[in-house]
């Protein structure tokens, strides 16, 4: 029954989809006042519906109803409840009906918390956001329903959730990762709006600013919780593979982050209108090819779905209509995303422009590279793989402009800035980046190591830039107490963001660096030593877990002058339902360094085969995307955010 109520909410969802996708829109049209009204009641309607249709399922994976064939295939009585309902989203259908009520949640929000937008705005916005729901939650109810029956004849016990999601990271990476893919539609309704009206200025991106904000800052997260996940689940100690869906969620991230900037540009100086349509309508793409590639099974990740061709179809379509409809409707307004503004060589908008093609170059690069295999093998070539030392040696060529430019753009001021003003300040920061760089180089003893100095270098001159211009703004106010309740929150939000993305600049390049591992055969009692510490195997004994066995090992760490460090447990499973082989690592965490041992099968003479690595400053590429996101958050507070502007209705009416 509960099944059943929701399939029905969700075909609710679905009708309540299509009136939002056609009523206001037409409303917008006619200038029709009730037409517009009816967006935010159908807005908060087609999400309670799809709220009961996930809750609904939700029930039935708690419960254990395996006459739901999406419980039957992907959890089982023995997973404990908290993973019982991450399975809710640990397969194809499940995922998609949560992509679906996120997408409700945003259009909710939005007409929530668009009080101050002009009517007229608020039912193209809305409308625009009804359609994209209407081709979601039809594929999920025709394509890929959640609620297929099992019925006569229904199993006993389920196929379990795939092991490589039995983690507690899993219960909060996908709608992390999903509330960032879907946040970006609601940038994508608001170009598209404006593209409908033939209104651009500064008071539109200031509108639109802020939930691009929130979808970026949802999207960093998922993505540092999936790389602290692979980092820890798959017992390889890497952080970043570049497989095809991890790159699936970075090429959205890319351009978002060239987004923020461009609107900074459009909201200040009512300039860059083209880019900043354009990368509107990009990163909402990229969030829908990400989805095609998980779903449509042209790629194999161990983070893709199985899925059959009519589902890849469907989504393949869906994307060329989004694609080609935007494009088409940019090509028919370009006269009215053309920017007025004047500018100067050497000026912020100069800056924050190279910087965005950087973004770019860096977006096409990760395309190319996911894209390119599968191309290369369906035009009959054969296959080929391009891996981690393409993706590393062309990112370590566009970082480099990008740390300089982005380290020098908070100096530069608006339409034009002179030289001689910032040689001083500049040198400063010149000088103290690379005190900073060659200080923590001579504490690890590495002066000779490339990589390294240069990312502390990098990392130095973005990190020490962004402190030493916020405090020379801050004492612009007369005294720094003034200052600091008088600077913006967007501002202290971009000087951390910036600092974050310094952190992690330092803390890849340490990593890359100085990481040591070494594979080892171990008897109980054998000890190995690696980068100055010593691992001693104690014991190995049999697991037996809520519903897997396995074998679990213990290890003493011991600094190599006999100082105790810590103990670890490493295990090895082997879940009982679907037997699979699954590491779960052994990690001691420090702020400098991890120690990270796996545990791998048995050998013969009563030996295991163990993997022990010593990385240093992995954490601080975690702490970078934190602290990324907290300035995310930070800017979203600025309370420009909140106000409506005297003149806005008449200007977009």
């Amino acid at each position: 029954m509960i099944p059943e109520l929701g399939q029905l909410a969700l075909t609710f969802a679905l009708a309540f989809s299509i009136i939002l996708g056609i009523v206001p829109l037409l409303g917008s049209f006619t200038a029709n006042e009730r037409a517009l009204l009816v967006a935010k009641p159908l807005a908060s309607a087609m999400f309670v519906f799809t709220l009961i249709a996930f809750c609904a399922l939700s029930w039935a994976f708690y419960h254990d109803d395996f006459t739901v064939l999406n419980v039957a295939n992907n959890s089982s009585s023995l997973l404990p409840w908290y993973f019982k309902l991450t399975a809710v989203w640990g397969s194809h259908e499940g995922s998609m009906l949560m992509w679906v009520m996120i997408l409700a949640l945003w259009t909710a929000a939005v007409g929530f918390y668009s009080k101050g937008l002009p009517l007229l705005m608020q039912g193209r916005i809305l409308g625009v956001m009804g359609l994209i729901n209407i081709g979601f939650i039809a594929f999920s109810l025709f394509m890929s329903n959640p609620f297929e029956r099992t019925l006569p004849f229904f199993p006993v016990e389920g196929s379990d959730l795939n092991p490589l999601l039995q983690d507690y990271g899993m219960i909060i990476h996908p709608p992390l990762l999903y509330m960032g893919y879907v946040g970006f539609a609601v940038s994508f309704a608001f170009a598209i709006a404006a593209l409908i009206g033939g209104k651009f200025d500064s008071t539109w991106a200031r509108w639109a600013r802020p939930w691009t904000l929130a979808a970026w800052l949802f999207l960093t997260l998922g993505i540092m919780l999936g790389s602290w996940w692979a980092y820890k689940e798959l017992g390889w100690g890497g952080w970043w593979f570049w497989d095809p869906v991890e790159n699936a969620s970075f090429m959205p991230w890319l351009v978002g982050t060239a987004l923020i900037h461009s609107l900074a540009v459009t909201e200040k100086r009512g300039t860059f209108k083209s880019w900043t349509v354009l990368l509107a309508l990009g990163a909402f793409s990229l969030s829908l090819l990400g989805a095609f590639l998980v779903r449509s099974g042209v790629l194999v990740s161990v983070h893709s779905f199985a899925a059959d061709p009519e589902r890849g179809v469907f989504l393949l379509i869906f994307l060329l209509i989004v694609i080609g409809g935007s494009l088409l409707l940019y090509a028919s307004r370009m006269h009215s995303v053309r920017s007025q503004a004047r500018y100067e060589i050497f000026s912020r908008e100069v800056m924050l422009w190279g910087n965005n093609v950087f973004l770019l170059t860096a977006t096409l690069v990760v395309l190319l590279g996911t894209l390119f295999p599968l191309v290369h093998k369906e035009l009959g070539l054969g296959s080929i793989s391009i891996g981690e030392p393409f993706f590393n040696q062309m990112f370590y060529y566009l970082n480099i402009p990008f740390a300089l430019l982005l380290g020098l753009g908070p100096w530069v001021r608006w339409k034009q800035q002179k030289a001689a003003p910032l040689l001083k300040p500049m040198a400063l920061v010149a000088v103290f980046s690379l005190v900073v760089a060659l200080g923590t180089m001579a504490a690890t003893q590495s002066i000779t190591a490339n990589l390294a100095l240069l990312g502390l270098l990098l990392g130095a001159w973005v990190g020490v830039s962004a402190l030493m211009e916020v405090y020379q703004r801050l004492q612009q106010f007369g005294s720094l107490s003034q200052g600091v309740a008088k600077l913006q929150a967007s501002h202290y939000g971009m000087t951390i963001a910036h600092i974050g993305f310094a952190v992690m600049i330092v803390g890849i390049a340490m990593t890359l660096t100085y990481s040591e591992e070494r594979d080892v055969r171990m008897e109980i009692g054998d000890r190995v030593v690696l980068a100055g510490y010593e691992f001693e195997l104690q014991d190995v004994y049999k697991l037996n877990g809520p519903n897997y066995g396995g074998e679990a090992a213990e290890l003493d760490v011991r600094r190599i002058d006999g100082t105790y460090v810590t103990h670890l447990h490493a295990e090895k499973r082997e879940y009982t339902i679907q037997r699979m082989m699954m590491t779960e690592a052994a990690i001691h965490a420090r702020l400098s360094r991890d120690l990270y041992v796996s545990l791998g099968e048995a050998l013969p003479g009563n030996a295991w085969a163990i993997r022990v690595y010593v990385k240093p400053f992995v954490r601080w590429i975690w702490l970078g995307g934190l602290l990324m996101s907290l300035g995310a958050l930070i800017a979203l507070l600025d309370k420009r955010y909140r106000r409506k502007s005297p003149n806005a209705e008449a200007a977009h009416a």
